[in-house]
């Protein structure tokens, strides 16, 4: 089997193949905003088309290549490992793979966090979070906060505060209960009974790139400490030097109990998760020799995941990236905020490292406000497609909105972005929230041609 020459002779059907066979309203979607392009090649923080042309990826995977895509240093990690002929998921066995990772993450962790669970993905390591914290404490109930995302299966979409995610798959899980996020107030009446087994907060939530009041987490940590409740922190999206420190935790000085963490300890090939803990959890977890196996994942510590999360935190140790991404982020931050008050749609330029959000809101001025009211009647958030849109076809600059209704845009780059890369985001943004100021004007014409299309939709037409 020729697998290259396959690509090459059928490398135009992808979209037919998806209309056939998988997500037909997916290749819709793409269709309709002009992102349905042929990639062919990918390099660092680059994506190529069929044409030549080279693209600036700031949506990373939803964050997954923090090294950007085909690292050399984790490429030749596999295929060494490939090479070996090594023995994998024997399961009646412990590998040197996963010993040797999990070695490495109880070192670069928060303190305290001395046992490690490996898993396949963000969502099965809050999964194992939410059963190792409810085992452990005896206790039933999760607090989590309004706007949080921790995943799409049962138990995490239980714990995720976002009703478009949640509507038509209930009855979800008991026990579960919401709170407003950087709320310390709400989140004491809601431990006070001291009957919860955690308390599972995103740092930074990723939906929007919403940054805590500066006590609340501090303040959260303390109450779980007070209440006998265990914090919980997903760091699936903002660790691994995201905000430009490890762990997002770290800007605070929190310690959790439970750290999740996925996404970029992949690499970027094979999908990876991990739980960090306390060890008091986990030999409650796993507290005799019959339970050895109470908790477990198939493919969790399969030999390539490990070797892609060990090369990756090589990579980001050796080339100094969770410095470039405090770095490139202040400096993204000081160019664009000044924005702020040159144009009246946009309220807010916020984050921390390589984690930035641009947040709109309704302008003052009579011809915006009309043309942004006439946007939000089809559809709730369609400005944000406004700037996404041109900054993709104009400037070739990927990016995407933060979440579903939002007029936020949100970029998550790979933490290798260089100056110049800084230079055409900067140059990018500028123009394109510039244009969406001049009304009539082309900006405003795409705008009215999305909402018509969403009416469409919601018409049930087309």
């Amino acid at each position: 089997m020729d697998i290259l020459q396959r690509l090459k002779a059928r490398q135009a059907e992808n979209f037919d193949l998806h209309t056939q066979h998988l997500n037909a309203q997916m290749v819709n979607v793409l269709k309709t905003i002009g992102f349905n392009r042929q990639y062919v090649r990918a390099e660092g923080p680059y994506l190529y088309d069929q044409e030549g042309h080279q693209y600036l990826d700031l949506l990373a995977g939803f964050g997954v290549f923090a090294l950007g895509r085909n690292h050399p240093t984790v490429v030749q990690v596999l295929q060494d490992v490939l090479g070996a002929s090594l023995p994998n998921l024997v399961q009646l066995d412990v590998s040197l793979l996963s010993g040797l990772l999990a070695e490495k993450l109880v070192e670069v962790t928060p303190p305290g966090l001395d046992r490690i669970f490996f898993a396949n993905s963000g969502t099965e390591a809050v999964e194992a979070a939410i059963k190792f914290s409810r085992y452990a404490t005896g206790r039933s109930k999760i607090v989590f906060c309004s706007g949080g995302y921790h995943g799409l299966t049962l138990g995490s979409l239980s714990a995720t505060g976002d009703d478009y995610f949640r509507a038509g798959f209930g009855p979800l899980l008991p026990d579960f209960i919401e709170v407003p996020f950087g709320d310390l107030a709400a989140l004491e009446q809601a431990l006070h009974r001291r009957d919860v087994a955690a308390f599972i907060t995103e740092p930074i939530q990723g939906h929007g790139v919403w940054i805590p009041p500066e006590d609340y987490l501090p303040g959260a940590a303390a109450l779980c400490q007070r209440t006998g409740t265990l914090f919980v922190a997903d760091e699936v999206q903002t660790g691994l030097g995201r905000t430009g420190q490890w762990w997002a935790v770290d800007h605070w000085g929190v310690e959790p109990d439970i750290l999740c963490v996925a996404k970029a300890l992949s690499g970027g090939f094979v999908p990876v998760g991990a739980v960090a803990c306390r060890q008091w959890i986990f030999e409650k977890m796993f507290n005799r020799m019959d339970r050895a196996v109470v908790h477990g994942s198939t493919f969790g510590k399969n030999n390539l995941a490990m070797a892609a999360g060990l090369a990756t935190l090589e990579v980001l140790e050796t080339e100094n990236l969770i410095a470039n991404s405090a770095r490139m982020g202040e400096r993204m931050l000081a160019d664009l905020q000044p924005l702020v008050t040159q144009y009246e749609c946009l309220k807010e330029v916020r984050g921390r490292g390589l984690m930035i959000a641009l947040e709109f809101a309704e302008p003052r001025s009579l011809s915006l406000k009309m043309a942004w009211k006439m946007l939000e009647a089809a559809n709730q958030g369609l400005f944000s497609q406004m700037i996404t849109v041109p900054l993709f076809e104009r400037h070739r600059i990927l990016s995407q909105v933060a979440g579903h209704g939002m007029n936020v845009v949100k970029f998550i780059p790979p933490l290798t972005l260089t100056e110049g890369d800084r230079q055409w985001i900067v140059e990018g943004v500028t123009d394109v929230v510039a244009d969406a100021h001049r009304v009539p004007g082309a900006a405003w014409d795409f705008g009215k041609s999305l909402a018509t299309k969403a009416l469409r939709m919601k018409a049930g037409v087309g």
